[in-house]
């Protein structure tokens, strides 16, 4: 690969957006992901990106109906509303305990494939509408797709290190949180809401059946080495912005699908991770309270007679 190759590359339209949008992604999702890994809750983001489904088709439905050219233009606002409702839900349910978190889960991953299928076919489309949805299309990010993706994700970064002490300790302990006197259920609902935006924002580029991969991943390979939540998450947010942007360029210069290369990617640099981190864990030495005396406790076994 030449420099004349890397310089076309980057002065590409369609790349320098691409590009963009794979920053951002990798940036954001694994920011949301870091709570909700803390949170147990690392499935979410998949119940999620099922519901939004349904909002793509439901925008997709309202193009047709208002004549919008390209139909899909209300895509991403549809897909925001609903996935914001469905997380609102999902956490509701959870908190009240009627049913099962699996369960509500289990629930809109069905639900919102199914809504989203129909919806298409009553829209005039079919199923191939909805398949760079499904999987991404990095490559058809518009110019309008990224500025809703700029907004989205600059106020998810905001909301999400400005309240990270807040939704730390409701992520780790409710209870404790809620005995500090902070509004657990608004923390929540916020982080809910958070782990929906961040689903549109990644549904262009990793597709919504794989976004929770980009969330989950790099805060796995994170706390491998990290030793603070912090720290975790900004481990989290540099490894996602650089498997995104290497998955990228990978996929620029060979055919291969963009979403799917940067998941195996973030697998592998995972596997690879936690294959190194026994070599490079460092012994604790022995901590020996009085190194000035003599050891005062002798252990031993006395041998047993019959």
């Amino acid at each position: 690969m030449s420099w004349d190759a890397v310089v076309e590359m980057l002065s590409s339209p369609l790349m320098q957006r691409a590009l963009l949008a794979a920053i951002l992604v990798g940036a954001t999702a694994p920011i949301v992901g870091t709570f909700l890994v803390q949170r147990r809750m690392a499935l979410m983001g998949d119940g999620i990106g099922h519901v939004a489904l349904t909002g793509v088709a439901l925008g997709w439905l309202i193009g047709t109906w208002a004549d919008l050219v390209p139909q899909d233009t209300l895509a991403i606002p549809g897909a925001v509303v609903a996935a914001v409702v469905g997380s609102i839900v999902i956490e509701l349910v959870r908190e009240r305990g009627r049913t099962s978190g699996d369960l509500a889960l289990a629930l809109m991953f069905y639900g919102g494939i199914a809504g989203g299928v129909l919806l298409i076919k009553v829209a005039g489309g079919t199923n191939a509408s909805l398949v760079s949805y499904l999987f991404g299309s990095i490559s058809t990010v518009s110019t309008t797709d990224l500025w809703w993706m700029v907004a989205l994700a600059a106020l998810v970064l905001v909301v999400g290190i400005g309240l990270r002490v807040a939704l730390f300790t409701v992520s780790h302990d409710e209870e404790f949180a809620r005995a500090s006197g902070l509004p657990t259920r608004w923390l929540a609902i916020t982080l809910a809401t958070l782990a929906a935006l961040t689903v549109t924002v990644a549904m262009r580029v990793v597709g919504l059946l794989l976004v929770s991969a980009i969330m989950i991943v790099p805060v796995a390979i994170a706390q491998l080495y990290a030793r603070s939540f912090g720290r975790t998450m900004v481990a989290a947010s540099v490894t996602g912005v650089s498997v995104s942007v290497v998955g990228l360029v990978l996929t620029y210069w060979n055919d291969i699908p963009p979403g799917a290369t940067i998941v195996v990617l973030a697998i592998a640099v995972y596997a690879v991770a936690a294959g190194l981190r026994p070599a490079l864990r460092r012994p604790v030495p022995a901590h020996d309270p009085h190194p000035d005396l003599p050891d005062d406790v002798v252990l031993a076994r006395e041998d047993t007679r019959d």
